[in-house]
């Protein structure tokens, strides 16, 4: 079983607007709200594809409550912790703006809740793969993933982990199976600029230094690159298409990348299918189906 954990899942308000003018009255001219957050994005890709998997994470308030009921509408299955202090977060996503956003803060998490989260982790057991992603809410430490892994290990379970920075880095010591950060986030860790499929393939290996054994690095409209635990390194442009909503392509790339090595067990399938799934949730309304998936993946092959 795969499973997704969402420490700060959100209410994702998507609006178009003709003009935005500081200062004024704004209206919309049409609006979407989806259920939001990495993790969450991840497990609506990879049922799309056919992978079943199990969303965790917390909820708290009335915004909890919506997510809740938008995920189970989408046939999502879904084991979250209610907490009591704060909302779930709402993201307002100005869609004309290039990627403008403006992302609330989310509910404060007690040990508690953490400690009901440990329980259901502890059930995972060998084959299983586990699927951090996503921010955190200010009221956990920056140490949350690496503590989750470190209880974990030696269970056979594989770890995917798709955050920036020190959640990111703190995790490194347990050997994530894959890690997925884009060409920014990347050159952040080491003080860089990459701006080419080429640039990133060397820090890419450096993160693998650091305890990666695969590390996929998006880069938006620049395609994608693959570094393997065996050597390979596999780099794409990115297909050809329409950018209609890039929210949640990351997270797609990371769905599509785990189905394929769900069905294969080979890293270039798994990462054509990553770079499919992520292009093809950019060029659509919300996230990619399998059929969409299908068509950029069939397109790579021309």
């Amino acid at each position: 079983m795969i499973y997704t954990v969402t420490f700060n899942p959100s209410l994702d308000y998507i609006v178009s607007m003709n003009s935005f003018e500081m200062g004024m009255t704004n209206r919309t001219t049409k609006e979407q709200m989806f259920p939001g957050g990495k993790g969450i994005n991840v497990s609506i890709v990879l049922s799309n594809l056919g992978i079943e998997n199990t969303a965790l994470g917390f909820t708290a308030g009335f915004t909890g409550e919506q997510i809740e009921k938008q995920v189970q509408a989408m046939g999502l299955r879904a084991d979250f912790i209610r907490v009591d202090n704060g909302y779930s977060r709402i993201n307002v996503k100005l869609k004309d703006y290039d990627g403008t956003e403006i992302n609330g803060m989310g509910p404060d998490i007690d040990q508690a809740s953490v400690t009901r989260l440990y329980e259901k982790l502890d059930q995972l057991t060998e084959g299983d793969t586990l699927i951090l992603a996503g921010s955190i809410p200010k009221s956990l430490p920056d140490s949350i993933y690496s503590d989750i892994l470190e209880r974990l290990q030696g269970k056979g379970v594989l770890f995917v982990v798709d955050a920036t920075k020190d959640l990111l880095l703190n995790a490194m010591q347990y050997r994530p199976f894959l890690v997925k950060p884009n060409n920014h986030e990347l050159g952040e860790i080491f003080d860089v600029s990459l701006r080419t499929r080429e640039d990133v393939v060397p820090y890419a290996k450096k993160l693998q230094e650091k305890g990666a054994r695969n590390v996929l690095v998006s880069m938006s409209g620049q395609g994608a690159v693959l570094v393997d635990e065996t050597g390979g390194v596999y780099a794409l442009p990115a297909p050809k298409g329409t950018l209609v909503n890039a929210v949640g392509a990351g997270d797609s790339m990371v769905a599509g990348f785990v189905a394929g090595w769900a069905e294969k067990g080979d890293y270039e399938h798994a990462f054509r299918m990553g770079i499919s799934a992520g292009s093809a949730s950019a060029f659509s309304e919300f996230l990619a189906t399998r059929h969409e998936v299908e068509q950029v993946l069939a397109s790579l092959a021309e």
